[in-house]
């Protein structure tokens, strides 16, 4: 896969992880948080990345992932990705928990979270590494064909922006799952069976089939 311009909107767990690996990898990020670029220094220094606003993550950025918290979403910035590449992948890390997010209606009534973080933004989604802890991305990438190696699932409509999102998965050091399109992704969600079970490429196939649509209570507002 050619260096790609990847902007990072959230410096959480999972944020911090993907900025430390794929500059590791050769790719050029750039990184956002709500506090402000100069709060991001030492991982700038350490990474290579560069820290920028929240407006500017997304400069002609080829992939933008969006890792914040769910409840957070609906506030980010009008045209935030108005700036990003054409064709530019989005692609969404989060999960709802009603607990820190706040009631979200649409989700409670059986909106897939992604589809909702979709209409919040305008922009087609791509869902993955929600369903990973940040220190396994961060240490348990493997080369392809080892024993072992963990399988991650990817959701979304589009092909072609599936294929960037696996691409980036394969290169991260894990098996990625095609978990077909953005409407199926509540199948990866908190409280299935392939959330956080780091499950290879048959088992994250196994756990989305035997997955519940049902939200389990502990989940619900």
């Amino acid at each position: 896969m050619d260096s790609l311009t990847i902007g990072i909107i959230g410096a959480g767990n999972i944020g911090t992880a993907l900025t430390r690996r794929l500059s590791a990898l050769g790719h050029r990020v750039q990184v956002a948080n709500s506090r402000g670029p100069e709060t991001l220094a030492g991982l700038a220094a350490e990474t290579g990345a560069t820290a920028v606003g929240a407006t500017e993550a997304a400069e002609r950025a080829d992939v933008v992932v969006v890792t914040i918290p769910e409840g957070r979403v609906a506030s980010l910035p009008a045209g935030l990705l108005d700036a990003a590449a054409p064709g530019a992948v989005v692609v969404d890390t989060g999960n709802y928990y009603p607990q820190r997010d706040g009631r979200i209606a649409e989700i409670e009534e059986g909106l897939p979270e992604s589809r909702w973080v979709e209409r919040q933004l305008g922009r087609p989604v791509v869902k993955a590494f929600n369903n990973i802890q940040a220190q396994h991305l961060m240490e348990l990438g493997r080369p392809p064909g080892a024993a072992g190696r963990i399988a991650l699932p990817v959701a979304g409509d589009d092909p072609a922006a599936k294929a960037v999102v696996m691409g980036l998965v394969d290169q991260l050091g894990f098996d990625p799952v095609d978990a077909g399109g953005l409407d199926d992704s509540w199948r990866q969600q908190p409280g299935t069976p392939v959330y956080a079970a780091d499950l290879d490429a048959e088992g994250v196939r196994r756990a989305l089939a035997e997955a519940d649509p049902g939200r389990p209570a502990e989940l619900r507002a």
